[in-house]
Parts: structure tokens; C-alpha cells; sequence
């Protein structure tokens, strides 16, 4: 009954993860623009860029081959399945056994593989410059996720996703030490990477001279152009999901009970306003660094990284 009921849950929390995904990020838009003294879109103008990108026609270019057809549809899958491994409302679920950090770095990789394939298979200028951004922002962030996952791996004794948070929810203590306190900023940091915000990228701007994540997708349109949009959206929320539930798992069902998953996922939710708000506050107050200027930025995550991992082992 509970792994039946269990799996119902686990894909049940990542479609509601899907489902808010975009209206999270338009969330983060509608602040940016009142801290910004605009008005701004409302909070549900995501859904209806998606529902207009569904309705419209894929153009394809006579240069691109089945790669950059298939490229979409990997990016999106492989995010989906992210955020089946994540615990996001409940731990521990059927799914938790192979929701192994090393095979969430592996996954954030092949989307962001495939995406960057994508871009150079039309053979577009553009395409090939963001490709090659992306692939150089990728292989500096990925170490840095990896010993931020480590170092609260060491902690556990266990690099399961499940096991992490139920040991942080054990012994609340852990969530102030120094291991977890840096590698907090290590994630934070390779969030603003990953997810293409600022200061590493602008999720807003078209210039050919600073775009990263937007220069891949140019030669996307239609469908194709939503499931990749869809899926930068859910990642986002993916690694909002990771730091609150991972640093501040408290909320957390550790039971399948109605009333402990209801309030599970008011926790949460709320968790994921808070993140957002001080994600959007954080963007406003920062400029956009110069690209030379971005693996200087990944080395300081990476180092923080390093030395919440030796936080661990001389902790332990």
C-alpha cells in the first residue's frame, strides 16, 4: 500500500511542481518589476506565453538535422525527472532509492548537453556562441553542485536526496553548522548559473554580446521553443526546491498522512515565496557581470564548495 500509494504521491508532487513552475517565475517578475516601480505582467503571464507557443507552428531550419528536433523534448524530460527525484513535499518515497545526488548532477548535465546541441545543429552564429558559453558555464558549475551535495552528503552518511533531509530533520542543529552554511552559498551561487539569472545572465535581454541561454534558443519556435522555456522554468524551481528542503527541510511529510502532506505542502509553498521574493530582490540590486568576469564568480562557489566539504570531515 505504501509503495503504490507512495508512487501516486511522487509523481503527484512533481506534475504540482510543473504546474507552479511558471507561475513562480512570474512571480519573480512581478516583484522585480514593483521594486522596479513598474507595473509589470501579472504573476500568471507565463502560463499565457506557453499556452500562445503550444498554439503556434514549428519552423524548422533546412541546416538542422533530428538533433536539434529531439533536443527539446530531452531537455524537458530529464527536468521532469529531476524533480521526481527532489523531495518536495514528502520523504522518504519509493523514488528516493535512485534519487542520488550524483544522479541529479548527471541529469542537470544531459539537459543542459542537449540544449547546447541543439543550438549548434542549425549551425546559426548564435546558436554556436551560446552553445559555447553555456558548455563553459556548465563545466564549472557542475563540480560546484557536486561538493555542495557532498558536503551535506558527509553529514548524512548517504548521498540520497531523502536520507539528507530526514537527517537535517533529525538534528536541526546540522542547519547552522558551518558545512551547511556554505554549502548553501555554494548552491546559491550555481543556481544564478544554472537558471540563467543574474548577474551571470539576463532572462530579459536579446544582446547578441551578453546573451548565454537565450542565444541556444533563437532558432526554436512553436512548441519546441515552450517545453525548452517550460523546462528552465522548472529547473529554477527545482533548485528553490533543493535549498529549501535540503537547508530548511522542516515542513517536510515524513508520513503519507492527509493532514502532514496538506501541511507539507503549505511549508513548501511558502518556502518557495520566500526564495523567490529574496531571489527577485537579490536581481535588482546587481548588475550583470561581464562574461571573462562569470568563472571567476564559479570559482568562488567551487571554493565554497571545497571548504564546506573539509567543514564536514573536521566536524564529523
Amino acid at each position: 500500500m505504501f509503495n503504490t500509494l507512495g508512487v501516486v504521491v511522487e509523481i503527484a508532487q512533481a506534475l504540482l511542481a510543473l504546474a507552479v513552475a511558471p507561475l513562480l517565475v512570474g512571480l519573480i517578475r512581478w516583484v522585480k518589476a514593483r521594486l522596479q516601480n513598474r507595473r509589470g505582467a501579472p504573476v500568471w503571464q507565463p502560463y499565457a506565453e506557453l499556452r500562445k507557443l503550444f498554439g503556434k507552428d514549428t519552423i524548422v531550419s533546412s541546416n538542422a538535422s533530428w538533433i536539434f528536433r529531439a533536443a527539446p523534448f530531452v531537455v524537458f524530460g530529464s527536468t521532469v525527472v529531476v524533480a521526481l527525484l527532489v523531495p518536495v513535499f514528502v520523504t522518504p518515497l519509493p523514488f528516493n532509492q535512485v534519487a542520488d545526488l550524483f544522479a541529479l548532477v548527471y541529469l542537470l548535465l544531459l539537459g543542459t548537453f542537449a540544449l547546447a546541441l541543439g543550438g549548434l545543429d542549425p549551425g546559426s552564429a548564435f546558436g554556436g556562441m551560446g552553445a559555447s558559453r553555456e558548455m563553459t558555464i556548465a563545466s564549472l558549475s557542475e563540480p560546484a553542485i557536486a561538493l555542495a551535495m557532498l558536503s551535506l552528503a558527509l553529514g548524512a552518511g548517504s548521498t540520497n536526496l531523502g536520507e539528507i533531509a530526514a537527517r537535517t530533520i533529525a538534528h536541526p542543529t546540522d542547519a547552522l553548522s558551518p558545512g551547511h552554511i556554505l554549502a548553501f552559498a555554494a548552491l546559491f551561487i550555481v543556481m544564478l548559473a544554472e537558471t540563467g539569472r543574474l548577474p551571470v545572465d539576463n532572462p530579459a535581454t536579446h544582446l547578441e554580446l551578453t546573451m548565454i541561454h537565450e542565444a541556444m534558443v533563437l532558432e526554436y519556435s512553436g512548441p519546441a521553443l515552450a517545453l525548452v522555456e517550460w523546462a528552465s522554468w522548472l529547473k529554477l524551481t527545482v533548485f528553490l526546491t533543493l535549498a529549501a528542503n535540503l537547508f530548511v527541510p522542516w515542513g517536510l511529510a515524513t508520513s503519507l498522512a492527509a493532514g502532514a502532506i496538506a501541511m507539507a505542502v503549505a511549508a513548501t509553498v511558502a518556502k518557495l515565496v520566500v526564495l523567490a521574493i529574496g531571489l527577485a530582490v537579490f536581481e535588482t540590486r546587481v548588475a550583470k557581470l561581464r562574461l571573462f568576469r562569470v568563472p571567476e564568480l564559479l570559482a568562488v562557489s567551487f571554493v565554497l564548495g571545497l571548504l564546506a566539504v573539509t567543514s564536514s570531515f573536521s566536524l564529523r
